[in-house]
């Protein structure tokens, strides 16, 4: 296994249980590769399997934001935070939700130049509140995203994602986890034999 993956021990694939090596073979089916994280945190198989359980159920849910949304706000937070691995990783998975090749660099480097909605932006102003200062978080905070047409659900899920992603943003920067290359590229261009 390639250690430049995290300065923590990354273990060998058949070393793992049975149902983290399914995982990683689920997830290998579908993108083509395995993402880093997966083998970085399958040194801790416990914590590995409350992290993707958590992740899932604030990712992959139908609710009133978007699952392009969703990826905004890690990408939003993840930059603030310095973390590397998330701005890449899912500023990968933005640009293919939001068909948007320009969209995760903007929403990375500063989010309030971005191309997006104002809902988006009151949205991200939320997730970066409750990512840095959770502690300023009020009322009126929750009355301004209402005011753009969030429900309690939805203002729940921000925060929520917001939350999670700050630890995911702590333990990629801990363990120095380093993106895969074939993130960089994906929808930055057409994929061969498609046309727009």
């Amino acid at each position: 296994m390639d250690q430049s993956i995290s300065q923590f021990p990354v273990p060998e694939f058949g070393e793992l249980p049975d149902d983290i090596r399914e995982r990683i073979l689920a997830v290998q089916d579908k993108a083509g590769f395995v993402p880093n994280v997966f083998w970085a945190l399958a040194h801790r198989p416990d914590e590995f399997r409350a992290f993707f359980a958590y992740h899932d159920a604030l990712m992959e849910k139908n609710s009133g934001l978007t699952k392009g949304e969703r990826e905004m706000i890690v990408v939003a937070t993840s930059g603030i935070n310095q973390c590397q691995y998330c701005v890449v990783a899912h500023g990968a998975i933005l640009r293919i939700r939001e068909a948007d090749p320009l969209i995760a660099d903007q929403v990375a480097v500063n989010y309030r130049k971005a191309d997006i909605t104002p809902r988006q932006r009151a949205m991200l102003d939320f997730a970066v509140q409750v990512s840095n200062a959770a502690h300023t978080v009020g009322p009126e905070d929750r009355a301004r995203l209402s005011e753009h047409g969030f429900s309690e659900d939805d203002i729940w899920d921000i925060g929520a994602i917001a939350a999670f992603f700050a630890l995911s943003n702590r333990m990629a920067n801990l363990t120095a986890m380093r993106p895969n290359d074939e993130f960089y590229l994906m929808g930055r261009a057409p994929r061969e034999g498609k046309t727009s």
